[in-house]
């Protein structure tokens, strides 16, 4: 299912709250300040749910100039915005500021929405438009839809649902195949839960139960619960609005600007390279060693900007950079941010980072700069690691591979060592080829084997797992049951899962009864045990103990699985123990005696023919006896 995020933007008082009230229901203004004032002060978020059944999570930010940094908080996470203008007062200054701020983090899909409408004649209304067409003018919003609405009579309010509809079926969906990382934007406690955070989840799976990192400190902690739209959940992906609950930390170690990661996956740094590009709109060039303020995530951290070919930027200009951050800063390669002047604070740039974790650079250096460039374009291991991704499949043959990236054999074989080593891919043989998985997507597949055993396993302890079709058919479409079996080889020697049969069951998981109903197994083997070869039927037993016939069929299912009773046949079932004296006994008698007739195995036993046959057609069937006209003989 699509998940996705819808964030405001634009001046103050021009309606940013009262439109997402109109559209959700809800007031997105909590604080007590913003009552009293009438204006978004901090963040505010409220679930949306579209005519298509898409349930969206939408972001409502200050307008504000004060409030800029709290906006910047907001508006990373966005896949779509409104940009709201009010009808009576057009553009104005954080307007323009919201937009440039968009346009750095290309923002793409986005609807221009006239807010007020019902307080302006259509002369007005038309001069207004002309506005926006100009601000939006070779923006990543130019082409954009304009919603004519009034929140407060409901005017257009339907229409504008439809219109984010259909915009919403046009979002590409984010990678849930990627670890696991989101920035928090509030921290809270809940009495008798502890530490919350939330985040809109930028890619990736978390499940309850997983192990997370807290950044820059890198904390350890473990998800102790889920909550999507207010809701309890297992599982939370990418593109979702996500309170965490989280143990093994105090409220005070988290602060806004934190990032929560699959452990080791991130790292902090103080340094960061960028492709920054200044805004025409700048007052002044940027000079080297200018101190700014990076805005990255949820988080505002002072820098200098290292000017890496030239001593200063037009504005305009695009260039190559590095930060020196005054505190570590945790980003990814790819990851947009934008940049503010210390003072005053304007909005003045943006970029995109090409490496979150470099060494200081000299500047003027014309390898350094053909290196970041080279960077810039995407590394070897980078362009092999996204055709895997691109590709939609799981497993990948190598000739596919080296074929599919047009890379040199050399530097095909070089590459694939190295993100082997570095575990982003793994490799394996099966029918004397070699195949390859992402390592984030064995990862994830072994997640979501591992929640649907768990839950497997409480639903049904007695059994010894579940079928490997129902596992293929659920989690690896793609794949043959051939390559689906080499692919559990690898999961059985990680040691996630076992392989019992044509079922898997957890690695470590042995079948066993419930502690409530531990008593009566022991009561029905001993049962068994007790009633020698004249056994009573399971009917009989079902009825004994008030069965129903699920729980009875999943009880016996146990017993002959575990090898504590074996059916002989329809309706006779024997101990094994027992079993194992009889055939002590048959066979010390032919060894004796040379052969066996049935009158003389139903005295042996002590039982009628009713019970002697079906335990001698059973050795029979095992090799113990043969069988000569009306005689048993050893076999």
């Amino acid at each position: 299912m699509k998940h996705f995020i819808i964030g405001t933007a634009g001046h103050v008082d021009h309606g940013k709250t009262v439109l997402v009230k109109a559209l959700t229901g809800k007031d997105t203004d909590r604080l007590k300040e913003e009552k009293e004032r009438g204006i978004s002060i901090e963040l505010g978020f409220a679930p949306f749910k579209l005519p298509s059944g898409i349930m969206a999570g939408v972001v409502d930010v200050p307008g504000h100039e004060r409030f800029i940094k709290n906006m910047l908080a907001g508006v990373g996470g966005m896949d779509m915005v409104l940009l709201v203008v009010a009808a009576d007062e057009g553009i104005m200054p954080q307007t323009r500021e919201h937009m440039d701020i968009i346009n750095l983090l290309q923002i793409s899909e986005g609807i221009i929405v006239l807010t007020k409408t019902d307080l302006v004649d259509p002369e007005w209304l038309d001069m207004v438009k002309e506005e926006v067409h100009e601000l939006v003018k070779d923006t990543t919003l130019e082409n954009a839809l304009i919603a004519e609405v009034s929140a407060v009579t409901g005017q257009g309010i339907p229409q504008l649902t439809n219109l984010i509809d259909q915009v919403a079926g046009k979002l590409k969906e984010r990678s849930v195949s990627g670890n696991a990382r989101m920035a928090v934007d509030r921290i809270f406690t809940i009495t008798g839960f502890g530490t919350v955070v939330t985040g809109t989840l930028a890619e990736g799976r978390l499940y309850v139960g997983d192990n997370v990192e807290i950044l820059p400190d890198q904390i350890q902690a473990r998800v102790r619960g889920l909550q999507v739209h207010g809701k309890k959940v297992e599982l939370a992906e990418a593109g979702q609005r996500v309170a965490v609950n989280i143990a093994g930390i105090e409220r005070e170690k988290i602060d806004r600007g934190s990032v929560l990661a699959v452990p080791g996956f991130l790292k902090p740094s103080h340094r960061l390279d960028v492709r920054l590009h200044l805004l025409s709109s700048a007052d002044k060039p940027l000079i080297n060693r200018a101190r700014v303020r990076v805005h990255i995530g949820t988080s505002e951290i002072l820098a200098r900007v290292i000017l890496l070919e030239s001593e200063e930027m037009e504005p305009g200009d695009s260039a190559l950079i590095q930060l020196e951050c005054e505190e570590p800063m945790v980003a990814a390669r790819g990851d947009r941010l934008v940049i503010r002047s210390y003072s005053p604070m304007r909005t003045i740039a943006g970029g995109t980072v090409i490496d979150p974790l470099p060494s200081k650079h000299k500047r003027m250096n014309s390898q350094i700069i053909e290196t970041l460039k080279t960077k810039e374009k995407g590394s070897p291991e980078e362009l092999l690691v996204q055709y895997m991704a691109a590709s939609g499949q799981v497993l990948h043959l190598r000739e596919d591979l080296q074929k599919g990236t047009a890379l040199d054999e050399q530097v095909f074989e070089d590459i694939v060592h190295s993100l082997i080593a570095s575990g982003q891919i793994r490799s394996f043989q099966g029918d004397k080829k070699t195949y390859f998985i992402l390592g984030t997507i064995f990862r994830q597949k072994a997640a979501e084997m591992e929640t649907s055993l768990r839950k497997f396993h409480q639903t049904y302890p007695l059994r010894h797992g579940t079928s490997k079709e129902e596992i293929r058919s659920r989690y690896f479409t793609g794949l043959t049951s051939k390559l689906f079996n080499f692919l559990l080889e690898e999961y059985q020697q990680e040691g996630i899962i076992k392989v019992v049969g044509e079922n898997i069951a957890l690695a470590g998981f042995e079948p066993s009864p419930p502690q409530a109903q531990a008593e009566m197994f022991r009561q029905i083997e001993e049962t068994y045990l007790k009633s020698g070869y004249q056994t009573p039927g399971w009917e009989e037993i079902s009825t004994r103990y008030k069965l129903k016939p699920t729980e009875a069929e999943e009880i016996l299912g146990y017993f002959l699985v575990k090898l504590v009773l074996v059916r002989l046949e329809d309706g006779i079932l024997i101990h094994r123990d027992n079993l194992e004296k009889a055939r002590e006994k048959v066979v010390s008698f032919l060894r004796e005696k040379g052969e066996m007739t049935l009158a003389e195995a139903r005295d042996l036993f002590g039982t009628s023919r009713k019970y002697a046959l079906p335990i001698m057609s059973y050795f029979d069937r095992e090799k113990v006896t043969r069988r000569v006209e009306d005689k048993r003989v050893l076999y």
